[in-house]
């Protein structure tokens, strides 16, 4: 989907190859397979140009559309995402690949990634979404480059608007699934939250969509993943929340809230009790994020915009912070 400055990562493009752990589909296998290898031109239109990166479920290359090029456009390359040769051949992958359209098509914002079509190529019947091409390093690289974490202004440039991207899939009935560094990049024109192949809309909406069942494809990233999704619950906009709030504590700190473990294990060794608020961030944005992090969601009574409510408030002067006392 997204190549950085450097060599491009395939954490920053999908499910992460650093993390196979993360990664498992108990999908059956179709008898007979109606899907071929990529072809090099999809639908006379997009020629393939090179491998941008592979996750564990999707690939993403660069892609030259021929149409706009012959019509002069002066940049006529997209990015082109389509599931990998070992998902391709399930029975439901193109309806797979639907749902992420549909859902991140839904979502008209500046800090999310732009798709522009779904198409399916009529001879080797491989789905695949055409999107803006983007440049820059993901919030993982960035981390890599600051491991005390982030200055306040520097920190709250990116927090905010991923923070606002957040709010607008949720106020639009749309569930991301996976939030992590690695899924935020810093584009030459601002943030953009991508990959929402994990993502679902919120009961009730965009009731058309393909019923895919969720339970068949359990590839939360670990240590980004809330509590009850690793007790096999369904996905709500808290489990987002707790991602949301992992990314936010890391950038802000350059470690991960809880070390690095899974939300089960560090509930069973209490670290929520000895969670502090990182050095970077100012006193009365800690509430809201303490509660975000909390393991249990009943505890999680923060929502996005309570969040971005927070995080944009001026720290108290100090004749409030007397009454307060």
């Amino acid at each position: 989907m997204i190549s950085s400055s450097a060599q491009p990562s395939p954490a920053s493009l999908d499910r992460s190859t650093e993390e196979p752990e993360a990664v498992s589909a108990a999908l059956v296998r179709p008898q007979t397979s109606t899907a071929t290898e990529l072809p090099e031109i999809l639908c006379k239109r997009y020629k393939i140009e090179r491998l941008l990166g592979v996750g564990g479920m999707g690939a993403v290359y660069r892609a030259r559309d021929l149409l706009r090029e012959q019509y002069g456009d002066p940049d006529p390359y997209v990015a082109i995402k389509t599931l990998n040769e070992e998902f391709a051949e399930y029975p439901d992958a193109n309806a797979l690949l639907y749902t992420e359209f549909a859902l991140t098509s839904r979502l008209r914002h500046s800090n999310v990634i732009r798709l522009y079509a779904f198409d399916v190529d009529p001879h080797s019947q491989r789905a695949f979404i055409t999107m803006e091409p983007l440049k820059g390093p993901t919030l993982d690289q960035l981390l890599e480059s600051h491991p005390d974490g982030l200055p306040w202004n520097e920190f709250r440039d990116i927090a905010l608007p991923l923070i606002e991207a957040l709010a607008c899939a949720h106020e639009r009935g749309v569930l991301h699934g996976d939030l992590k560094p690695s899924n935020v990049m810093l584009a030459k024109d601002g943030l953009r939250l991508f990959d929402f192949g994990l993502g679902q809309p919120v009961q009730g909406l965009l009731n058309g969509l393909p019923k895919l069942s969720r339970k068949r494809i359990a590839a939360w990233t670990p240590r980004y993943a809330a509590l009850e999704l690793l007790n096999g619950e369904g996905l709500t906009s808290t489990s987002d929340i707790y991602g949301l709030a992992c990314v936010l504590y890391e950038l802000s700190s350059g470690l991960h809230p809880y070390s690095r473990l899974t939300a089960k294990q560090a509930k069973s060794m209490e670290q929520d009790k000895s969670l502090q608020k990182p050095a970077n961030l100012p006193a009365h944005c800690w509430p809201a994020l303490r509660q975000a992090l909390a393991f249990d969601k009943e505890a999680r009574r923060v929502d996005a915009r309570g969040l971005l409510q927070a995080f944009s408030a001026s720290a108290p002067g100090l004749f409030k912070r007397l009454l307060r006392r």
